[in-house]
C-alpha cells in the first residue's frame, strides 16, 4: 500500500495517477475529503491535525508522500504546519513505512546563487522559517533512521488544472482568459520553473526506489531558464495572443498588502523576483537519465490544449 498525506492538490492528483499508472494498485487518499483519481483508489477521510486519525491513516502502508498543503497564511502555517508533519512522522514510525517528503524552496536565500541540494538554509518570512524549521525536522528523522526518509524539493510550479503559483496566475489563467498578463517585481530576471506532472512523476520515481532515501533531492526542471519576458513572449505565442504584458512593481503590491490580506502573505516572496532563480536539478538527472524533462514550450502547448 502507497497512501498519499493531502490527497487533493495538483501534486498529489498528478501523483496519485502516475502512481496507479507506474508503480502500484494498491493507493490510499488521505485528506479530510478525499476524492478518487483513479477508479479503484482508496479513500480515508483524516485530520492531520490529529494524531490517531493520522495514525490510523498510515496504517499498512509500505511508503508514504507528505504533500499536504494549507491555505498562504503565516499564522495557519506556524499553527498547524509542524503538527501535520510531526503526527505524520510519527505515524510512519509506527508503520515501519517509509516516507517521501515533497518540500518547496521557501527556506532557501532569496538571491541569485544556484540552489543545489546543499544550500544553506536562510529564510526570508514567517512562511520562509516555517518551512526551514519543517524541512529540519525532516532532516533529523532521516538522520535518526528509524525509518527510509527522502526531501524531494521543487521550485514554482507552472502546470495544467488548477496549478496556483504567480506564473499560472497572473500569465497563463489571464492569457487563458483573454486578458492581459502581469509579470511580478521584474521581467528581466532568469526564473527556474517546475512542471507540476514532471514534479509529480518525480516524485513517484524517488518514492519507489530504494536508494533514493537518506538524501535530498531537487526534483527534475528544464534547464532553459527563461526570463519572464521570453516566458510570455513564448506563452502568447501558443495561446496566439498579444505579447503584450505588464510588470506589476515591488513597492505597488507592499502598498496593495496594507488592505488585501492575499497581497500581505505573498509580500515576503517578493525579493525572490528581483533575482535570478536558479534551481539545480543536475543529481536527479544524473541518477536518472532516461527521465524526460517537459520543455516550457511543451508545456505551454499542453495546457494550451487541455
Amino acid at each position: 500500500m502507497q497512501t498519499i498525506l493531502g490527497a487533493n492538490g495538483q501534486i498529489a492528483t498528478e501523483l496519485a495517477r502516475t502512481l496507479h499508472q507506474h508503480h502500484t494498485g494498491a493507493l490510499r487518499l488521505v485528506s479530510r475529503n478525499p476524492r478518487k483519481v483513479n477508479e479503484d483508489d482508496t479513500l480515508l477521510a483524516a485530520n492531520l491535525l490529529d494524531a490517531g486519525q493520522t495514525t490510523q491513516a498510515v496504517k499498512g502502508s509500505r511508503i508514504v508522500y507528505f504533500t499536504a498543503g494549507l491555505p498562504p497564511d503565516s499564522k495557519l502555517w506556524e499553527e498547524q504546519f509542524p503538527v501535520m508533519l510531526r503526527n505524520a512522522l510519527q505515524a510512519c514510525r509506527m508503520a515501519g513505512a517509509s516516507f517521501a517528503y515533497f518540500d518547496n524552496t521557501y527556506m532557501y536565500p532569496q538571491n541569485s546563487q544556484i540552489q543545489t541540494e546543499e544550500t544553506r538554509f536562510a529564510p526570508v518570512g514567517r512562511k520562509g522559517r516555517v518551512r526551514a524549521a519543517m524541512a529540519t525536522m525532516v532532516l533529523q528523522e532521516m538522520a535518526r533512521g528509524d525509518i527510509p526518509v527522502l526531501i524531494a524539493r521543487a521550485p514554482e510550479f507552472y502546470g495544467p488544472g488548477k496549478t496556483q503559483s504567480f506564473t499560472n496566475a497572473l500569465i497563463i489563467d489571464r492569457l487563458k482568459a483573454g486578458k492581459r498578463p502581469l509579470v511580478p517585481v521584474r521581467d528581466d530576471t532568469r526564473r527556474t520553473l517546475i512542471w507540476t506532472p514532471d514534479a509529480s512523476r518525480a516524485l513517484a520515481t524517488l518514492g519507489n526506489t530504494p536508494d533514493a532515501f537518506g538524501q535530498t533531492w531537487h526534483l527534475p526542471c528544464c534547464d532553459d531558464r527563461p526570463t519572464y519576458r521570453t516566458f510570455v513572449t513564448m506563452a502568447s505565442r501558443i495561446f496566439d495572443r498579444s505579447p503584450g504584458y505588464s510588470v506589476i512593481g515591488k513597492w505597488p503590491l507592499i502598498i496593495a498588502g496594507i488592505f488585501l490580506k492575499k497581497v500581505r502573505e505573498i509580500r515576503e516572496l517578493l525579493p525572490r523576483y528581483e533575482q535570478d532563480n536558479l534551481f539545480d536539478s543536475s543529481k536527479f538527472k544524473h541518477h536518472f537519465p532516461e527521465f524526460s524533462v517537459t520543455t516550457y514550450e511543451d508545456g505551454l502547448e499542453l495546457i494550451r490544449k487541455e
